[in-house]
């Protein structure tokens, strides 16, 4: 399986390009602000032929490409019919005035076609297999994609901004709730297995072992359950929305 990951405009998030092997087709995670180039140079540079974008939650920084992304390669675009409306309104999902600029006039909207997604979904796409959870807590519609593990390839989660390597996503903007995120950490990260790859919206990738044992948040959950003990550390990514 290949993996082409990197790091996108002001926020740093992460996009992602993944397919069964160089030359083939795949699918495009969160294509942020300013990743449309970067995503050229990955689908020039592995030979690829993107057949979908896949949208982890509906923030600016996950989304700012997605218009261009899908016209430039004729794809669809899925997000969460929740964070649906921050595609076409993403002051509003960042509770600013109406009107007021945002990172110097982004043009934002809808692709020409744009599906939503449900929870336990599975989708089959560019030969992978992608398992949809919605996990809510950083905004009302945010999701992870899952996917198997695969011959000598370990299980692949594809977090978003639900968990990162020692924190998870913040909770202080429209949408967010701290006691929904612990919710959702229990129910979508505690049961998959500890050699499972983790590949966040923001920073390094982590596996859910190392962050079982480290992340104050994981460990919450696990010791206490989602209500239980209050949050804890500050909870805020280092990086993004």
């Amino acid at each position: 399986m290949l993996v082409a990951g990197f790091p996108a405009g002001a926020w740093g998030t992460n996009c992602y390009l993944v397919a069964p092997a160089a030359g083939e087709e795949c699918v495009i995670i969160d294509p942020g602000h300013q990743a449309a180039e970067g995503v050229a140079e990955a689908v020039a540079k592995h030979r690829l032929k993107p057949v979908a974008v896949l949208l982890t939650h509906g923030h600016i920084d996950h989304v700012a490409s997605v218009v261009p992304v899908c016209g430039a390669h004729d794809v669809p675009a899925w997000i969460h019919p929740d964070d649906r409306y921050m595609m076409s309104d993403p002051e509003r999902a960042m509770g600013m005035t109406i009107g007021q600029p945002l990172m110097g006039e982004l043009a934002v909207g809808e692709p020409d076609d744009l599906r939503e997604l449900a929870d336990g979904t599975t989708l089959n796409l560019a030969g992978l297999e992608l398992t949809v959870a919605h996990a809510p807590g950083h905004t009302k519609g945010s999701v992870t994609f899952r996917m198997p593990e695969q011959a000598d390839v370990p299980p692949v989660f594809f977090s978003g901004d639900l968990l990162f390597a020692g924190s998870i996503g913040r909770t202080d903007l429209p949408g967010g709730d701290p006691e929904e995120i612990l919710r959702s950490l229990a129910r979508v990260c505690l049961p998959l297995a500890d050699e499972t790859v983790v590949l966040p919206g923001h920073q390094h990738q982590t596996t859910i072992g190392r962050e079982r044992a480290t992340n104050p948040f994981l460990r919450q959950v696990a010791e206490d359950g989602p209500g239980g003990g209050g949050m804890g550390p500050a909870a805020s990514p280092r990086r993004g929305l």
